[in-house]
């Protein structure tokens, strides 16, 4: 249930991770817990309708070593259908979390947000992190588990030179469905309350004009 303050009016904010072609790029698959693509196909129910604003945070960074970074790599591009709308906020940023090298707590600080929805792409790294940071901050964070994506992960000892195949069945690989699992074992309670897409989009959210 939405608490006192929300239902008074408190706009929220929703935080939209890294859905970008680069997502693509890596050779393990996502997992099928429910891409960020997948989330954005759906029919908006009440409560996306009535969410204020929403921003979308992208990488710009030089992992990518192949291509001398993503920009270069083509990737920093939306994915459809979540192309922003026409003066929807845009922030990219070169850190694993949305707050540590953008604007976006003095823009959330400036529009009075105190509750942040946040989804995206990857579940433990840019979406956890960020859940974190703005629980720190003082923010009510709200993780959408089922609108967040990630990939399996590799144990730091197994063997090097493993094909895709032979790493995704190799024993000590970490599923992504347990790195998701994981995930909201450590931040529910603690940092962020978890919800699915059909539980947020159906819940009573008021926002201010």
């Amino acid at each position: 249930q939405p608490d006192a303050e929300a239902e008074l009016g408190e706009p929220v904010h929703g935080l939209a991770l890294d859905e970008n072609q680069s997502s693509q790029f890596r050779p393990l698959p996502a997992s099928r817990n429910a891409t960020s693509d997948e989330a954005g196909k759906r029919e908006p129910g009440p409560a996306r309708q009535r969410i204020n604003w929403t921003d979308r945070i992208v990488p710009y960074g030089g992992r990518f070593s192949r291509c001398g970074g993503l920009p270069a790599c083509g990737l920093v591009r939306f994915i459809d259908p979540l192309t922003p709308a026409a003066g929807e906020p845009v922030l990219t940023k070169t850190s694993i979390n949305a707050f540590t090298t953008t604007s976006l707590q003095q823009i959330l600080v400036s529009r009075g947000i105190g509750e942040l929805a946040i989804c995206g792409i990857r579940t433990e790294q840019c979406c956890e992190t960020t859940a974190r940071i703005a629980s720190d901050l003082g923010y009510r964070v709200t993780f959408v588990v089922d609108a967040t994506a990630t990939h399996p992960i590799r144990h730091p000892d197994a063997p090097t030179g493993l094909s895709v195949p032979e790493l995704l069945s190799h024993p000590m690989t970490l599923p992504a469905s347990s790195v998701i699992e994981r995930v909201v074992y450590v931040l529910a309670g603690r940092f962020a309350t978890i919800t699915t897409i059909d539980e947020y989009t159906n819940r009573d959210i008021v926002t201010r004009s």
